[in-house]
């Protein structure tokens, strides 16, 4: 083994010895374990895709040993679960404070069934994307680590062993996404403290429609969404949302597709009043409806 070959053989040792304190197994479905990373002391993010039940959950840290988790709560339209394990003595790995670059070496460490780390390069890095449940994720990070059997949930980490991710194969058919370390702890603190990620909620159901050359005269755009249904004391119905109405806007940003609407129903509209620009009965109007909550993304 030449001498180059050998310092990158002790260096990515190293990486892996310095992350795997911070990784465990998680039991929670029956065709085997998945992977965690340790955030704080006490609490435990994975993927949520992998826990098949809420109750029953154990981890196991890297001695092995079994220990009882609760679950805090998940959010699907991110992948993300939080579990609480208690004073568990096991402690949070180290986090990059550098930005990711592309072609740089990458390690997934996982620990579904033993300590295993896989070798990769990071092939992309993007600006924020929305998931197709409408999560947001704040920075699109991807590489070509090999998903394997307990790889959602696993630590992506640089060659010095600090974190660039949590790994999930839940977003992305057919390959693996890292969430980034700023998603993680976004996710964390709304699922510490509500047990959930909230959404916003109008209470309709939509279609995307395309206009005729009238309509499209009228609305100043070429197609919207119509409203197909209106839940009962709904926020849209208590806003003046009427079956048939075509949903242009909502606070000027304009809406074609039923993820577009989604997308703009994050958190930060709870409990905020929205201006929704809709087409009815051939003409454009402006409605005012406060922007409610709920579990589940849903419009």
């Amino acid at each position: 083994m030449t001498d180059v070959a050998a310092d990158l053989s002790r260096t990515l040792t190293s990486a892996v010895e310095h992350a795997a304190g911070g990784v465990v197994a998680v039991a929670g479905r029956r065709r085997g374990p998945s992977s965690g990373v340790v955030w704080a002391d006490g609490l435990v993010v994975t993927a949520h895709h992998t826990l098949e039940w809420d109750e029953g959950i154990e981890v196991h840290g890297p001695d092995g040993a079994p220990l009882p988790a609760a679950l805090v709560g998940r959010d699907p339209s991110t992948d993300l679960a939080l579990l609480r394990v208690g004073t568990s003595g096991l402690h949070p790995g180290r986090g990059s404070e550098a930005v990711p670059k592309v072609g740089q070496l990458a390690l997934g460490v996982s620990r579904a069934r033993g300590l295993r780390a896989t070798l990769g390069v990071v092939s992309a890095v993007g600006g924020p994307w929305r998931t197709a449940a409408g999560g947001l994720v704040d920075q699109h990070l991807e590489t070509d680590v090999r998903p394997h059997a307990g790889f959602s949930g696993s630590l992506l980490v640089d060659t010095s062993g600090a974190g660039l991710g949590l790994n999930t194969a839940g977003l992305v058919r057919g390959g693996g996404v890292a969430l980034p370390p700023s998603t993680v702890k976004r996710v964390v603190e709304a699922l510490a403290a509500h047990g959930q990620v909230r959404r916003g909620y109008l209470g309709v159901s939509t279609l995307p429609v395309r206009f005729d050359p009238e309509a499209e005269a009228a609305a100043a755009q070429a197609g919207g969404l119509l409203i197909t249904s209106v839940q009962s004391g709904s926020p849209a119905q208590q806003g003046g949302v009427l079956l048939g109405d075509v949903l242009l806007a909502i606070d000027g940003s304009p809406l074609s597709t039923p993820r577009d609407l989604l997308a703009r129903l994050d958190e930060e509209r709870v409990g905020r009043a929205a201006a929704l620009r809709v087409l009815r009965a051939g003409q454009a109007s402006d409605l005012q409806v406060t922007v409610g909550s709920r579990e589940r993304s849903a419009s």
